[in-house]
């Protein structure tokens, strides 16, 4: 089969390489679409993710595709089933996992970070790890339920009631998720700063009261709730400031290992501040599953570039460039 094997930091390649076959309790996907994650690119770069990566690896982790074997002892799926997958695979032993939180596991794994992923024409996954996708979602949308699913436990640590005031700090396509998922909290005010002023239309189709550069948010405002979606030192400082007496702060972008913040204790103090952080999905799919089942969140107006497996090693090398919101590999 075809992949875009990692071989080792910023070292990808457009190559053969075995047909994987589906293992005890694993099915074969013949992979339709695999979404690129700034998580990928940490990888790329020889970051780590979710967990360590070790080389050669195929990376992706937001995939959907169709059942084309499954494995021994497989139930649940047959040939031919169209579905997404949760990549995340927990151990349930350590303490973390028996205490109802598995996100945090100490021996977590992940489909397309620690074993291969769905930049390739092939992946073999758990069955457990399958959702079968409804008649009316496609494959792209299907390979877009891991992000959202991700965004729907950040929003699971928040205090969220009717008539808060929001703000959301970063209007890419991660951005954009938690400005339609918190739209259905009926906010007296949903706000977004972006720099990016040809992305502030679509900003706004999707519901934000206002959407403004960073520069032009003014130090008198404060928001009941500011959620995080860049992950550079500036923009969680600029988080912490924006938040108001009693306020919540989510750190959802993902920031690099080694970046550092500059935060004041007494401001924490003073505004009685919670600020929390986010990883990954645990149990989230079925929900996300039927949020875009119903059309409560839209994703496709949000892919802004579509590739070939053959792209993806020079889409990855020059992803700064890009401007992407969500690219999304036909496999």
């Amino acid at each position: 089969m075809k992949a875009a094997l990692l071989k080792g930091k910023e070292q990808m390649v457009f190559t053969g390489t075995d047909r994987p076959a589906a293992g005890p309790g694993e099915v074969l996907l013949r992979v339709q679409n695999c979404g690129i994650c700034g998580t990928d690119v940490h990888l790329f770069r020889g970051e780590p993710g979710s967990a360590e990566v070790k080389f050669p690896v195929i990376l992706g982790h937001e995939l959907s595709g169709i059942v084309e074997e499954t494995g021994e002892g497989v139930t649940t799926l047959k040939k031919g089933d169209r579905v997404t997958v949760d990549p995340n695979i927990y151990c349930g032993l350590c303490p973390h996992c028996r205490r109802g939180r598995p996100h945090l596991c100490d021996r977590l794994q992940a489909v397309g970070v620690t074993r291969n992923g769905g930049m390739a024409e092939f992946a073999a996954v758990p069955e457990a790890n399958c959702h079968v996708l409804p008649d009316n979602v496609s494959f792209e949308e299907g390979a877009l339920v891991e992000p959202l699913g991700c965004v729907l436990h950040g929003v699971k640590q928040l205090r969220l009631s009717f008539g808060q005031s929001v703000l959301i700090i970063g209007g890419g396509f991660i951005g954009m998720l938690f400005l339609q998922v918190l739209r259905q909290y009926a906010p007296a005010r949903l706000v977004v700063s972006e720099p990016v002023e040809a992305k502030h239309d679509l900003i706004r189709s999707f519901g934000a009261d206002e959407v403004f550069h960073p520069k032009a948010l003014r130090p008198e405002e404060a928001f009941d709730i500011v959620v995080e979606c860049v992950g550079r030192p500036e923009t969680l400082e600029a988080a912490v400031r924006a938040a108001g007496k009693g306020g919540q702060v989510l750190a959802f972008g993902v920031s690099s290992p080694s970046a550092e913040m500059r935060i004041s204790p007494y401001e924490i103090f003073k505004k009685e501040l919670t600020i929390k952080g986010s990883f990954i999905n645990p149990h989230t799919h079925r929900e996300a599953i039927e949020l875009i089942r119903r059309g409560i969140v839209r994703l496709t107006p949000l892919i802004s570039h579509r590739i070939g497996l053959s792209d993806v090693p020079d889409v990855l090398r020059r992803y700064p460039e890009l401007g992407a919101s969500k690219v999304m590999i036909n496999c």
